[in-house]
């Protein structure tokens, strides 16, 4: 049915707009490191019997980019995240290890109050991925925002699409 198909262009445009704003908004708040998660954003439309449905789909931890982590001592940073340190969900070390790979990409190093000299990596990364896990994750809502402002639009112009594609199928039925 055409109805169908303005319903999946309307859906189509809604779900671009989302993921080209979310991918802006993470380039403007210098969180593209690797380009992982920028590259990992993308939908899928299903149509279904009762309509369409739309789903998008991205790197695990942009969930956590996203909406925040509440520190373990902490929840200053994230208070109305759903996500917290210290829970027992998450794998042990995998904030350490995330952190020693981004320390030595970027070329971090503190260095030693007393001596002067350069911290290792692997010291600089425990440094401050002890910091994180205490006070948490600030959330970026490079996702969110673009959403709730598209999703705000977004009805009136399914129920425009959605009724010009049925008016079309009435004329094309009558023709018969």
């Amino acid at each position: 049915m055409l109805a169908d198909k303005y319903l999946q262009d309307e859906l189509n445009k809604f779900a671009k707009y989302v993921i080209q704003q979310s991918r802006s908004n993470l380039s403007k708040s210098n969180r593209n490191d690797t380009k992982a998660l920028y590259n990992s954003l993308g939908y899928d439309i299903e149509l279904t019997t009762k309509g369409a449905e739309l789903g998008f789909s991205m790197e695990q931890y942009g969930e956590f980019q996203d909406k925040g982590v509440r520190g373990k001592s902490s929840s200053a940073k994230a208070p109305n995240s759903p996500f917290r340190f210290g829970s027992g969900t998450g794998k042990k070390g995998g904030l350490t290890n995330s952190i020693n790979k981004w320390v030595k990409r970027k070329g971090i190093q503190f260095r030693d109050r007393k001596s002067g000299r350069f911290l290792s990596y692997q010291s600089t990364a425990f440094l401050i991925a002890r910091s994180i896990y205490q006070k948490g994750i600030k959330p970026s809502l490079f996702f969110t925002k673009p959403f709730v402002a598209a999703f705000k639009r977004l009805p009136d112009e399914l129920i425009e699409a959605y009724s010009l594609g049925l008016e079309k199928d009435l004329i094309k039925l009558t023709k018969r």
